[in-house]
């Protein structure tokens, strides 16, 4: 029988358009759904996303985010992504 070690990976990443706790809803179900992605916190107050996951793609969960309408700080935060913050915000709320 073979066994596999798995590497995990943890990453902080601020971003933009964070204003609840719905939007912390959405990030955490949107982020979960990634296979590699295991845990997720989000720090509203700090505007940052902590993640666990078991492969270094960060960039798969930045595009995620960037899809949500959360961009990553210094990256482009277009009225598309403010719309879609709004949104997922208020899903989130109602999913609570």
């Amino acid at each position: 029988m073979e066994t596999r070690k798995l590497r995990m990976m943890t990453a902080a990443i601020q971003i933009e358009n964070l204003k609840c706790g719905g939007c912390a809803t959405t990030i955490k179900k949107g982020l979960l759904s990634l296979n590699a992605v295991k845990e997720v916190t989000v720090d509203v107050e700090n505007l940052i996303v902590s993640i666990i996951s078991e492969n270094d793609d960060l960039e798969t969960i930045k595009e995620k985010l960037a899809k949500l309408g959360y961009p990553e700080v210094g990256d482009k935060n277009t009225v598309l992504h403010k719309a879609k913050s709004f949104v997922s915000c208020a899903v989130g709320r109602i999913d609570r």
